[in-house]
């Protein structure tokens, strides 16, 4: 299968406003590829031959900045479709106008920054295997007052002495 592709660069600087737009993009690809349904094969046992013939199509994809693609057979139209929109980050940056301001002047929150705060709302905003800090604090091993450095060594076992150090 033989592939042809075509791309394009747009550059554009405004040295007025230190303004610089720049992009490059696959604009045309045309493959050859077997044309489906049109096949031919012969075989001839007594001569012992075999013809075999493939028919051949051009396929052409057309991109552009504009997320509109155009697929098709070459010489028999193309077919466009509009791709649907989407951002590099998952979540828009934003930043209030006024940390300390009114509620009725601060920005909105975005629709998809609202639609995982509405999730964490209706969990709970709770971990499942939650556990308190008492229960957390009592697997501890108990915490020895030390007044020397040298006395820590001589209260606790080896083991113990040793996770100690290990921190």
């Amino acid at each position: 299968m033989a592939t042809s592709e075509l791309s394009c660069q747009v550059s554009e600087e405004n040295q007025e406003r230190r303004e610089a737009f720049w992009a490059e993009w696959k604009d045309l690809t045309l493959s050859t590829r077997p044309e489906e349904g049109c096949s031919l094969h012969e075989e001839d046992t007594q001569r012992h031959e075999t013809y075999h013939r493939q028919g051949q199509c051009q396929a052409v994809v057309q991109r552009s900045p504009w997320l509109v693609m155009r697929l098709g057979i070459l010489g028999r139209g193309l077919q466009e479709y509009q791709l649907p929109y989407q951002r590099v980050l998952p979540l828009p940056i934003f930043t209030p106008t006024k940390v300390g301001a009114a509620k009725e002047e601060r920005e909105e929150t975005p629709i998809q920054l609202r639609e995982l705060l509405a999730l964490e709302t209706a969990l709970g905003g709770q971990c499942v295997e939650r556990q308190d800090v008492a229960e957390i604090t009592k697997q501890l091993p108990p915490v020895v007052p030390v007044s020397k450095p040298g006395t820590l060594r001589r209260t606790l076992s080896r083991s113990m002495s040793q996770e100690a150090q290990r921190g």
